[in-house]
Parts: C-alpha cells; structure tokens; sequence
C-alpha cells in the first residue's frame, strides 16, 4: 500500500475537489458534508456524524479510506462497551506463562507492551502510516463509555496506567456516527466537528441510482427517485434510506427486464424498500401508479 499524499489532508478550501474525489470513488456527497469532511481533514478533528440509518454515515469512513489509502479500523458500539473491548486487554495468559518461564521475573517485566492485546482504539493509534478509524453508532453506547473517549478524541492519545500516555504516530482520521437513540455528552461533541446528513435531494439521489445500479435507464431512475420522495413524505415508521433506495431499483431492473409492467414492479418490490406492514400498507395505500413510467 503506498503513502498517502499528505497534501489530501490540507484543502480546507476545497470542498468540491474532494467531493469530487469521492464521487470517483462512489460515493456522493453534498457541498455541507464536502466542506465538513475538509475542515476535519485539514484540522484533524474527529467527525460526528448524525443522521437517519441509511444515509450513508458509515460509507464516509469507508470511502476515506480507500481515498487516503488508509486501513479502516471499526470499532462497533453497543450496550455495555467497555474500555477492554475498544482500547486494550492485557494477554493474561502470556503474562501467566511469563511468570512460570522465568522465576524471579520482575512484577515489571509483566507489564511490557508486548503483553497488550490491541482493541480498535489502541490500534488506531500504533499504526506506523496512520488509519481511519469508524466509531460506528456510538449513541448506542453507555455514557460512561463516552468519558474513555475523551482523552483519545481530544489528544489522540490513552493511558494505560501501568505504562503511561501512549501517543499516536501518526494522528488518526476519526470519524464517529450515531442515529439519535440518545443524546450524546456535551464534553465529546467539544472534541468534534459535527454534521448532519440527511436524505440527498432528487438530483444526487438519481445519480447515485445511476452509478450505482448498472443497467438502469435515466427514465427509470428519474420515475424511481420521483416515488422514493413520494414515500419518504408519508408518516412512516422508518423511512427508507438510500441503500434501501438502491435495493429497490435493482429489483425494479431485474422485474423490468422479465417483462413485469411498471409501475407493478414497485409494488411487487416493496419489500426491499420498507421492512413494516404498517409501511407497507400505506405505501400501497398511496398511488404510486400515477407516477410517470420510464417509456412516458
């Protein structure tokens, strides 16, 4: 893997050339999110991400990886996290072995780095050409585990209390999402860029359709974004996100090419695009058949 080109981490001004860039990559981003992941680069700022589920939160991370040609390290939250599981374990097993291997080992030598198990924060910070790390729905951790994270966010560093500050090599590029489920501390959000993601608007929503679904006319991916922002507006309980977006149109392809009828072969693939009978009952409630068909 070769180097990453430092000079992509300092183009605050330019948010469209990294829009851009990712667009290359596939992945669409809008001027707002464009201009916060510069601003995060160039300042080296961790990146909170909120948004409904599905609208692409998580591909940031992934894409600036592959963009800055970076391992991504993803560290998943859930309820009861805890700093063994996110920063670092001792390997008590080899400290055991250590201990009956060597007699009169210091109490010391027992506590050598070579005996930290890595977890996703410490190996984020170890890694010799720097990482992206993903802290992938970190509302749905407990808040106590907000506070191991505030020394990493702030300084991009941790302490392990037997060996001291340990210090990243190279500065990580973090990016953390969460979906609402709780408010967050104000002390991590201090340490963070924020930005909201929503829905993308029409035109970006057909062109990720386009590069996304191969094979889809523009007709059809024009009739299809038409009916995805006709469902969003209905109360739903969830409502759909881009990936379900994409699912439903290469279903409406695959039908469409077998010779279903449209505007039939969105109804008949609703269930990759709403994933509640209540939803569902509305959405078929509604006449998405009015729509304008790809040959119209």
């Amino acid at each position: 893997m070769s180097q990453p080109d430092p000079g992509r981490l300092a183009r605050p001004g330019q948010p469209e050339a990294l829009a851009g860039d990712l667009e290359r990559l596939g992945y669409f981003a809008g001027p707002g999110l464009a201009t916060a992941l510069a601003l995060a680069l160039h300042f080296n700022k961790p990146l909170l991400l909120e948004g409904e589920p599905g609208v692409g939160k998580t591909e940031v991370a992934q894409v600036l990886a592959t963009w800055l040609e970076r391992p991504l390290i993803r560290l998943q939250c859930h309820d009861g996290i805890d700093a063994g599981q996110a920063l670092y374990e001792w390997n008590h097993a080899r400290q055991l072995l250590a201990i009956r291997s060597q007699e009169g080992a210091r109490l010391d030598d027992l506590f050598d780095p070579s005996f930290l198990i890595e977890r996703p924060l410490l190996k984020a910070l170890r890694m010799d050409q720097g990482a992206v790390l993903l802290i992938d729905e970190i509302d749905r951790a407990d808040a106590e585990f907000e506070a191991y994270l505030l020394e990493f966010l702030a300084d991009f560093r941790i302490t392990v209390p037997e060996l001291g500050a340990i210090a990243a090599k190279v500065p990580p590029v973090v990016v953390l999402t969460s979906n609402r489920t709780r408010e967050l501390h104000d002390a991590l959000k201090r340490r963070c860029l924020y930005h909201w993601i929503d829905f993308p608007e029409p035109a970006r929503e057909r062109r990720i359709l386009e590069a996304r679904v191969p094979g889809l006319r523009a007709q059809a991916a024009a009739a299809l974004v038409e009916a995805i922002t006709t469902v969003r507006r209905l109360p739903l309980a969830k409502r759909p996100g881009i990936a379900e977006t994409v699912d439903w149109a290469r279903a409406v392809t695959v039908l469409e090419g077998e010779g279903v009828a449209w505007p039939d072969c969105l109804r008949r693939s609703l269930g990759l695009l709403l994933k509640d009978q209540d939803d569902l009952r509305q959405v078929l409630a509604c006449d998405l058949a009015c729509q304008p068909g790809p040959g119209e």
